[in-house]
């Protein structure tokens, strides 16, 4: 399986992207928090059939290649599939260790205390009870994030409590659950209001009837809420998402407990199958993907995921339906199409501007480079999809779609280049259109931002360490694959060297005793 670049020195892959795709004080702070501190990292592989499984607590684990600058030689290794940082899962474990049984069992006794205090059932035994409560006595515990019931009173009496939940709260979870907003972990922006309702009439009117809501937790509860209050309407949802916390308000049937990023069912196979029931309704027949990834997840993973989900449907699909696909609706930041487009060829971008709620610069009405990246990648046919002409979208009849009012269409490219919402200005140096704040740059020979660093055109490639090209042409990309290659031949060189050292007539010697280290306090890491 080819690997892909996933993390770069953060000054480097600055210097390396500004003025390429990003261009906007804004876009460089999307995606600050996507880099780690050190190295270059490969994905090596998602889970194949040579893959070792080691379990941390969000499922799981992914294999990585470690790589510097300049070297071929790599060493792998197993972490978190979902935390990018240590601090919220800290397994780290490299490919060969060896690792004793003391470390295993810690590791266990961590995965254990890790596990939720209340399973799925107990929690829906638990939601019963609350709604029978008269309103006065129904509280909700801020600070635990957790519905009361009235023996747990005294437990939560110096915390901060919501009281009088009526039964239009308990319709609106995300409402009342704080968002978990680690850039780093889960990263749970919600849908504005907005775009939940264009999300939603728009599933309606391509005729679907299911939805399957993946990490989107906002989309779920409006399809549930609006076939509470209609009765014709017929629109179901399943919710898989990792934050547990939603299963004190959705049975077993609504809300499955995933892990996108390895395609994980904490519930088990009985979760699994529940999944897989819902997306065999009516012989796989109007059903649709809608995911909301963190924007600072890995496109490998994820996309491994959804196949997944898509082989899972086409269970039901005879011979004669064999080459469909399952409907997706990927709302990702606009600088992820061509990652994208690597996995899901068949995908294609819309123009409209997606916006959150709980997001300091994605929020709708924003004009110039502070619009929301954010938008819906799909493998429905474009024409198909209307987007709304009161927000000042449009149909282009040369390219059969709906673009936003700032997308021209180029005559030269024949099609509408921007990306972004501004009008591009097509360079015939280029041969392409580009951003309205770049410029063509002789000496780089390409367009960029005015000021940049022209001394980035000299210098060597990140990769192969050679002058002449950049890392986005380097003929030596899959140098992932090469240094798995030699880590292997690294390592049976070095079995090679024990097996000569047993063959060899055994030789007395002077014997030495190892200076004994003091091991530091809780040094099983997990």
């Amino acid at each position: 399986m080819p690997a892909y670049i996933l993390f770069v020195n953060e000054k480097v892959l600055m210097q390396l992207l500004k003025g390429f795709f990003i261009g906007t004080s804004e876009d460089e702070a999307v995606l600050s928090f996507l880099l780690a501190d050190f190295w270059l990292l490969f994905l090596v592989q998602c889970f194949s059939s040579s893959t070792k499984l080691f379990l941390c607590t969000c499922g799981p684990t992914l294999l990585f290649v470690k790589i510097s600058q300049g070297k071929e030689e790599g060493r792998r290794f197993y972490a978190c599939s979902a935390c990018r940082d240590r601090k919220d899962c800290n397994f780290f474990q490299w490919e060969n260790e060896k690792v004793s049984e003391a470390r295993l069992l810690a590791r266990k006794e961590v995965n254990r205390n890790c596990r939720p205090s209340l399973s799925h059932r107990q929690n829906m035994e638990r939601y019963k009870e609350f709604v029978l409560l008269p309103l006065s006595k129904r509280k909700f515990c801020q600070e635990c994030q957790k519905l009361l019931l009235p023996m747990e009173w005294d437990k939560h009496s110096d915390h901060q409590v919501l009281h009088d939940l009526s039964v239009a709260h308990l319709q609106r979870p995300s409402q009342l659950l704080c968002p978990l907003e680690n850039k780093k972990t889960n990263a749970q922006y919600l849908f504005a209001d907005r775009s939940c309702q264009f999300l939603l009439d728009l599933i309606i009117a391509l005729g679907f009837r299911r939805v399957l809501c993946v990490g989107t937790p906002r989309l779920h509860e409006l399809i549930r809420l609006k076939a509470s209050q209609e009765q014709e309407s017929d629109v179901k949802s399943l919710l898989l998402d990792i934050d547990f916390r939603y299963s004190q308000f959705y049975t077993e049937e609504e809300f499955c407990h995933y892990n996108m990023f390895n395609h994980y069912f904490f519930g088990g196979e009985a979760a699994h199958e529940i999944c897989r029931k819902f997306l065999h309704q009516e012989k796989g027949e109007g059903v649709i993907l809608v995911t909301d990834p963190p924007f600072g997840g890995l496109v490998e993973p994820l996309a491994f995921s959804f196949k997944k989900l898509i082989a899972a449907w086409r269970e039901v699909q005879g011979e004669d339906h064999s080459s469909k696909d399952l409907p997706i609706f990927w709302i990702f930041p606009y600088f992820f199409e061509s990652r994208i487009l690597e996995f899901f060829p068949g995908f294609s971008m819309m123009d409209y501007q997606v916006d959150y709620d709980n997001h300091a610069l994605y929020k709708h009405g924003r004009t110039g480079r502070k619009q929301s990246p954010v938008r819906i990648f799909t493998n429905i046919s474009p024409s198909m999809i209307v987007l709304p002409v009161e927000e000042g979208y449009r149909f282009c009849s040369v390219c059969q779609r709906y673009v936003s009012s700032g997308n021209q269409h180029c005559d030269i490219c024949n099609s509408c280049t921007s990306k972004d919402g501004r009008r591009w200005n097509h360079c015939f140096l280029c041969k392409k259109c580009v951003k309205p704040s770049w410029i063509h740059c002789n000496t780089c020979n390409r367009c960029a931002l005015p000021g940049h660093t022209c001394d980035r055109a000299k210098t060597s490639c990140f990769i192969c360490d050679e002058a002449g090209h950049k890392r986005s042409t380097c003929p030596n990309l899959s140098v992932a694959e090469r240094a798995c290659q030699a880590d292997r031949k690294r390592r049976l060189k070095k079995n090679k060297i024990k097996m000569d050292n047993v063959k060899r007539p055994s030789v007395k010697h002077a014997t030495f005793p190892r200076k004994k280290i003091k091991k530091k306090k809780n040094t099983l890491a997990c």
